[in-house]
């Protein structure tokens, strides 16, 4: 997944986007030119491999998870390597600082050949683009990227998702149609602690608090360190949205909370149903329902309470049960169905995340060889390399038989999404729904999951979400400003409302500090968004 605006605003952003608005004709011209001085077309295989006769080095940059090896050591590169003659020279950035060194390398003009995995938010893109940072890519997608360039002769949408507003293309897309992504919590519940206390698994939120009070107050794992519910606080999956939502407003995209009710958008936590919620959650937080630690609670914490060495976790909210528990552990725990609210109802979200994205890779200025970096990137979009690339080599994860790839077993002691993160680097693919089925084998954990969607949560959830707008420069601009605070803000009060109350005597000067911030405005931006393109594609 991927963040939508930068965490903050470049300086003397919109002068140059001016500027650079009213230089479009001179920006055309240098489109059109790609990079001069590149490698001649001559050079440059263009209808097999290896790409070039003699090895190109490239240089990228990309950011990388703590249990991912160096992408250099990845069997897919060397696959890569070995096929085109190109080698790419890794800079592999941590994940947790990557945005930070990524807009230092670009502020300081210490660009690689390329970003992969490139996390450039729509803001990045407009501006680094209009500056001519990186460069725009539709001629090179025309003369030497093929299979990209057939793929969007056939899906003119996947083209759109990555043509800004300008007209150009200054990224390459991602795309995994799936269906996953718009539902990305899901409740889990230790059954043996239920059965052991002669309790049914909850189908109603009173039920569900009397379960996780009956985990703490009797003591059940017998170590006194039993943490009855816990959660990524305010994570791009496996978050309180919809614990939230039970009282009204679905909310599981915490990058914007934006929703939709009957074609208006909304920020979510400016609702009422928002400040009864939390209220409501505050008492959990008194009874020691809910994890002490919650408000620094993120993925990789919530994992390490998974797997202590004494079982600890009543309930907790994420997408996949054995990556918090693991697998063995796992086979103590049930998915618990979604939940009536106090008026009987059930409300799950719908997030704003797409299947698609924009970001996934980027040229820059400082590249000597844009033809050959394009021609090497274009092999990513050939469908069998896009599915190793997305999940992980022949030999490694899949075998080939009758021309499909086919999942071999998960190595013993890790699970599949761990596995996923050491041999699969992602990156600029394009997976579409016709592939599963035809030319990969969907992943059981995949097929499981889509199963208990489709069974338990999306016949109860909401019909609308906000879609994947490409904004304006001059939107993006106030978006971001207005955003960066709003998103401090509310977590913060969320936060202190949750574990310190609060929430009735000061919801007034809280609505008051939001449209200081700028909420109106933000809100008039997101609806016109929504209102174009609800236009533009009816």
């Amino acid at each position: 997944m991927k963040k939508r605006y930068a965490a903050s605003v470049v300086p003397l952003v919109m002068a140059s986007l001016l500027v650079s608005a009213c230089n479009k004709e001179a920006g055309d011209s240098n489109a059109s030119k790609s990079n001069e001085g590149g490698t001649p077309a001559a050079e440059i295989n263009m209808t097999g491999y290896p790409i070039v006769k003699d090895k190109v080095t490239l240089k990228f940059v990309s950011p990388k998870n703590p249990l991912a090896p160096s992408f250099g050591e990845m069997t897919f590169f060397k696959n890569l390597e070995a096929q085109s003659n190109v080698h790419i020279e890794w800079n592999n950035i941590a994940s947790d600082g990557y945005q930070e060194k990524k807009n230092l390398l670009l502020a300081t003009n210490d660009l690689p050949d390329a970003f992969y995995n490139a996390q450039f938010s729509d803001f990045d893109l407009i501006k680094y683009g209009s500056e001519g940072t990186i460069i725009p890519l539709e001629n090179l997608i025309d003369k030497y990227m093929p299979n990209l360039k057939k793929l969007f002769e056939a899906r003119p949408d996947l083209k759109a998702v990555v043509t800004a507003p300008d007209g150009h293309i200054y990224s390459l897309p991602y795309a995994e149609e799936m269906n996953l992504i718009n539902m990305p919590n899901q409740m889990f519940i230790n059954k043996k602690w239920l059965d052991q206390l002669n309790l049914k698994v909850p189908t109603t939120l009173d039920e569900y608090h009397d379960a996780l009070k009956a985990f703490k107050d009797n003591n059940v794992n017998g170590k006194g360190t039993v943490i009855p519910l816990s959660w990524w606080f305010q994570g791009w999956c496996g978050n309180e949205g919809d614990l939230l939502g039970m009282f009204g407003a679905p909310d599981v995209t915490t990058d914007d909370h934006r929703i939709v009710k009957d074609g208006k958008v909304h920020y979510s936590l400016a609702l009422p149903e928002y400040k009864e919620a939390i209220a409501y959650y505050h008492t959990w937080y008194k009874e020691g329902l809910i994890d002490k630690e919650i408000a620094s609670m993120d993925g990789e914490k919530l994992k390490a309470k998974g797997k202590t060495t004494d079982e600890t976790l009543g309930s907790f909210i994420w997408w996949e049960g054995a990556e918090i528990v693991g697998e063995e552990r796992m086979k103590d725990y049930v998915l618990m169905p979604p939940l009536k609210n106090k008026e009987g109802q059930i409300l799950i979200g719908k997030s704003n995340y797409s299947e698609y994205s924009r970001d996934s890779f980027v040229i820059t200025k400082a590249n000597k060889h844009p033809e050959i970096t394009a021609r090497w990137v274009d092999q990513l979009y050939e469908p069998k390399t896009a599915i190793q690339a997305h999940w992980g080599p022949i030999g490694e994860v899949y075998k080939e038989e009758n021309g499909k790839l086919v999942n071999l077993p998960v190595p013993q002691g890790t699970t599949a999404g761990e596995y996923r993160i050491k041999v699969a680097p992602g990156g600029p693919v394009v997976i579409t729904k016709d592939a599963f089925g035809k030319l990969v084998e969907m992943e059981p954990r995949a097929k499981q999951r889509l199963d208990e969607l489709q069974k338990h949560y999306f016949p109860y959830q909401v019909k609308e979400n906000y879609p994947f707008v490409f904004f304006s420069a001059e939107d993006l601009e106030q978006i971001n400003q207005i955003e960066t605070q709003l998103k401090e803000y509310t977590k913060q009060m969320k936060a202190k409302w949750l574990m310190e109350g609060g929430v009735e005597k000061e919801w007034d000067g809280y609505l008051k500090k939001l449209d200081q911030i700028g909420l109106q405005k933000l809100l008039q931006i997101y609806q016109k968004g929504y209102d174009d393109f609800k236009k533009n594609n009816s």
